[in-house]
């Protein structure tokens, strides 16, 4: 079976043996991945100290109905910009459909809306982002620092987040205990 060559709408993982520290165990949900470079949004980790409520407060906005959720670390760029990763039944200024399959959405009206309860069904809040420049992405995909699997709802907004790696593997038929740190080229 051929990989797709852009990988929108596919989580991202980080392989075993991946030398940067920020992006250990590392599940991005690929917003964008063209000839130009690539965008996405980490969903594997929780930013410490701060959960939706706390967000929300900061940007004088009521929380209302809004659970108390945890905020992802959405990647190294710009950690104090925030993004919303959520279902396709909700679309605001700004929202970007990601393949047919979710939406992402940084504009404050997002938010407004979760707390008013008439957001998105499903959603991710996150600080920052992940992106790569022309080109970029594709060399580490080549050197073995990456594997994409298909971004469903379940491993998107479902999943635990401290499952969510490994059942991403799973669902591309790998399991990660299997999964060495090293690679090589035959």
């Amino acid at each position: 079976m051929e990989s797709p060559r852009f990988l929108t709408g596919q989580l991202l993982l980080a392989m075993p043996g991946m030398t940067d520290p920020r992006f250990e165990r590392a599940v991005i949900a690929m917003c964008n991945h063209d000839e130009e470079g690539a965008l996405g949004i980490g969903i594997g980790h929780h930013v410490a100290g701060i959960t939706l409520h706390g967000l929300m407060r900061q940007l004088d906005l009521d929380p209302g109905v809004a659970p108390d959720a945890p905020l992802f670390m959405g990647g190294p760029v710009e950690p104090n910009r925030g993004f919303v990763v959520h279902s396709d039944d909700w679309e605001g200024e700004g929202s970007i459909d990601v393949a047919g399959l979710w939406r992402l959405t940084s504009t404050l009206d997002v938010l407004r809306a979760i707390g008013e309860g008439r957001g998105p069904r499903k959603w991710l809040a996150a600080l920052g982002y992940a992106g790569w420049g022309a080109g970029q992405l594709d060399d580490e995909l080549l050197s073995n620092g990456w594997f994409g699997v298909p971004g469903t709802d379940t491993l998107l907004f479902d999943r635990e987040v401290g499952h969510r790696w490994t059942a991403a593997f799973a669902s591309g038929g790998i399991d990660v205990r299997l999964l060495s740190t090293t690679s090589g080229h035959a």
